[in-house]
């Protein structure tokens, strides 16, 4: 009878409900994240078998468990709440098309990134055999324009002669890092927000933290190239990504970006 007696905001509440935990679950699927969340929604399940069994003392201990934990998920998650509220906030509600882009609700075969990522990747490859040190940002979904105020605005379609001559040790151009937005370098000599964590090895310079930095704070991807050793870092989610070659990397970047 209950069934019988189901409204519409039911279901609405349902759908909203599912595609809240869809968006979170893409949010931290690929961070160590992935397994505390995982951790909760089991207990909740639990806490939610253990009231409909009328287990009131197990159902009591979890039901104070879940009040508590969420204080302790807004420091567990903060980097992730961060990312979701600049998505959120960033979301330009009257443009349809990147609106639904950004929410990428029941999409699992995305459409093909249009920046160049082979001219990228050539253009680091070159800069890691002369140790020409290089910092590029490669947005996603949200948005780069407190950090792209802070460089010089461009607009120049990408190819890796341009990458190259911006990283030039002589040009004047050189210092901060480039933004990339689509197939276009948006800025260079951009100024990152540099990451907090004193557990990033001594031998990374203030390039690789300003790349943590930003990941951090945003979903955009960044490529570092060594000044020192010529070796390229790939850097998602505030984490250095391992690859094996530069096909590889290609790849992972062009996955990342859907």
């Amino acid at each position: 009878m209950n069934l019988i007696d189901l409204r519409i905001l039911d279901i609405v509440d349902i759908v909203l409900v599912a595609f809240l935990l869809y968006y979170v679950y893409k949010l931290v699927k690929g961070t160590a994240a992935i397994n505390i969340f995982i951790g909760i929604v089991i207990i909740y399940l639990v806490w939610k078998l253990t009231e409909f069994l009328s287990m009131e003392m197990l159902s009591s201990v979890l039901g104070e468990f879940i009040g508590v934990g969420m204080f302790a998920l807004i420091v567990v998650f903060q980097q992730e709440i961060r990312k979701f509220l600049l998505m959120v906030g960033s979301t330009n509600f009257g443009n349809k098309r990147k609106f639904l882009n950004q929410l990428k609700f029941m999409r699992d075969i995305p459409e093909d990134t249009t920046t160049n990522i082979e001219a990228i990747i050539t253009a680091c490859e070159h800069m890691g055999d002369s140790y020409t040190g290089a910092l590029i940002i490669i947005k996603h979904n949200a948005s780069l324009d407190f950090v792209k105020n802070t460089g010089d605005t461009m607009d120049i379609t990408i190819n890796t002669p341009i990458i190259e001559s911006i990283f030039y040790k002589n040009s004047t151009l050189h210092d901060g890092a480039i933004l990339i937005e689509e197939n276009k370098i948006i800025a260079s000599r951009a100024i990152l927000p540099v990451t907090n964590d004193r557990n990033i090895p001594l031998r990374y310079g203030l390039r690789h933290r300003a790349a943590i930095g930003i990941t951090e704070k945003t979903d955009a991807l960044a490529l570092v190239v060594s000044e020192e050793t010529g070796q390229l870092s790939y850097i998602r989610n505030g984490e250095f990504i391992p690859f094996k070659n530069h096909t590889e990397l290609i790849a992972k970047i062009q996955k990342d970006l859907r």
